[in-house]
């Protein structure tokens, strides 16, 4: 005789809703932590004195990713780099919108997830935090090369300029700063999880603990090591130097329509400095800077532009760099810093070389119409220069880097290797009005100061303008938004840093790293998938 199954037999007992609210907090743990550390990291960089939150971001990071699968790898990941980037770049839609910039932190947040499985699958491996930091090296890389010439904002190393790895950019550039940064965060994680092994198993594993510890001393040992390459000294001499904030009549991409004003503005600025010095308020410079597109106007083209620019440099009496933009018959126009001397007038000019994609140039703008009509605020392209930019100005060899090329190592380190004993970084911020974006821009330039150990100027038309010595502190800076000019005596410099010598070869070696642990974690695989299979 067969036994009979009632309903109320078949039903599964119902969790308790205590029970249900806690598996969900469980199975939400790791997002929200992903996108807390992605914000950890957001908050590290300037304007916040915060750099050492870089730490526990890459910590909780190696949390969120130790052990996991692909695919829940690149959710973490992805939800991550949403929490870095999307704050971190707000500023690019200061006055184009909200498009642009979330299409932008979402195609930026897309290399940081693809790189956080490259990290997931090697921190299988014995020593993972190492091969993990270097595949994050590996995703910088990568994402400061494509596409359109890549975008290195918020490279790690750039939120580092009051850290206490700084001198770890004179050892290697920024890879090798970046390196030793997410190298100690995952060694924390990698310290705690071991730390919570031993309570949990009453075992203490030395060897990995002692691995783990050593990811985290390492780091910290060799900046410390590297203190002796972070040197202010004039090797050769001194220079006395000038920087113009002549300020924009108005915030927006609208200050374009107001070019005369802009020029008048720094013109006007750099007269009154000639009255300050001829009255003994201020020493006479050697040299001035004025910002980038300080002169919209083209001088070559433009007889009153070229007045202005003429009464002003005779007023000083020293050369003068003008940031012009240049508008020939035919061909695209040119972003050009020119040297401008009081009695012969232009006599040099720099191209920049590295222009901003979709704010300089519009790739592919039929396709980007549909999404932002704004493209056709460019109505003319900007073409790149080919030469490295070295003005040798009343005597002392200033290499130039426009902008946006700071961000690019190459673009800096050029103008080093060509004999820059100074460096200088004309900007115009005017288009992201009170963002954060000047101030992560001149963070950049007090890391490239420490990594060719340089003095770096920084004069910009209306954000902050500011002079740097060769060991990455402001001396001089100016309000944003606020008329005003920089005058100080900063030390020349020739040495070479072994930053400087090596170039890209730290970052290379540091990509064959995370190539190799990558290409072991795939050849261990495939034997494993063999073997199920026999």
């Amino acid at each position: 005789m067969s036994a009979t199954i009632t309903p109320a037999e078949t039903k599964q007992p119902v969790p308790p809703a205590h029970d249900r609210a806690g598996r969900l907090l469980r199975r939400l743990a790791r997002p929200a932590a992903a996108v807390l550390s992605g914000v950890l990291l957001y908050l590290s960089f300037p304007p916040r004195p915060l750099w050492w939150l870089v730490l526990p971001g890459f910590a909780l990071l190696g949390w969120c990713l130790h052990g996991r699968r692909p695919w829940a790898a690149l959710g973490v990941g992805y939800l991550s780099g949403l929490g870095f980037l999307l704050p971190l770049l707000i500023w690019t839609g200061e006055e184009v919108g909200a498009v642009p910039w979330l299409a932008l932190a979402a195609v930026e947040a897309l290399f940081v997830a693809v790189f956080c499985v490259g990290i997931a699958l090697v921190s299988r491996l014995p020593l993972w935090p190492v091969w993990g930091a270097a595949v994050w090296i590996l995703g910088e890389a990568v994402r400061a090369r494509v596409p359109f010439g890549g975008f290195p904002w918020g490279k790690i190393a750039f939120g580092q300029a009051d850290s206490l790895f700084l001198p770890l950019a004179a050892v290697g550039g920024t890879p090798v700063l970046g390196f030793a940064v997410v190298l100690c965060g995952f060694g924390l994680y990698e310290t705690a999880r071991r730390v919570r092994d031993h309570r949990r198993s009453g075992v203490l594993p030395r060897g990995p603990l002692a691995a783990a510890l050593l990811t985290v001393f390492v780091p910290v040992t060799a900046a410390l090591a590297a203190l002796p390459l972070v040197d202010d000294s004039a090797e050769d001499g001194t220079a006395t130097v000038a920087a113009v904030q002549g300020n924009v009549p108005r915030l927006g991409l609208d200050f374009n329509s107001q070019r005369r004003a802009v020029l008048d503005n720094h013109a006007h600025r750099t007269e009154q400095l000639a009255r300050d010095v001829a009255a003994g308020k201020v020493a006479q410079p050697d040299f001035v800077l004025w910002p980038e597109n300080s002169s919209d106007l083209d001088p070559y083209r433009n007889g009153d532009a070229r007045l202005v620019i003429d009464q002003a440099v005779r007023a000083i009496g020293v050369p003068t760099v003008i940031g012009a933009v240049l508008t020939p018959e035919t061909g695209p126009l040119r972003n050009t810093l020119i040297t401008w001397d009081p009695e012969r007038g232009p006599v040099a000019t720099y191209d920049k070389r590295h222009v901003q994609p979709f704010g300089e140039y519009i790739p592919m703008r039929s396709f980007v119409r549909l999404f932002s009509s704004d493209v056709d605020r460019v109505r003319r392209d900007f073409g790149p220069g080919n030469k490295v930019g070295v003005f040798d100005l009343a005597g002392t060899k200033v290499g130039l880097a426009t902008c946006y090329e700071a961000a690019f190592d190459w673009a800096v380190r050029d103008t080093v290797t060509h004999g820059a004993q100074l460096i200088s970084v004309p900007s115009n911020n005017a288009t992201f009005g009170r963002s954060e974006m000047t101030y992560q821009q001149l963070a950049m330039s007090r890391v490239r100061a420490v990594e060719h150990s340089r003095a770096v100027v920084v004069p910009v038309t209306s954000g902050v303008s500011a002079i740097i010595q060769p060991d990455g502190k402001i001396v001089q800076q100016t309000r944003m938004f606020t008329p005003d000019a920089l005058v100080a005596e900063v030390p020349l410099r020739s040495s070479l840093t072994p930053a400087t010598r090596m170039g890209t070869l730290p970052e290379g070696v540091l990509v064959a790293l995370a190539l190799g642990a990558l290409g072991l974690v795939g050849y261990a695989r495939a034997r494993e998938r063999r073997a199920s299979a026999g």
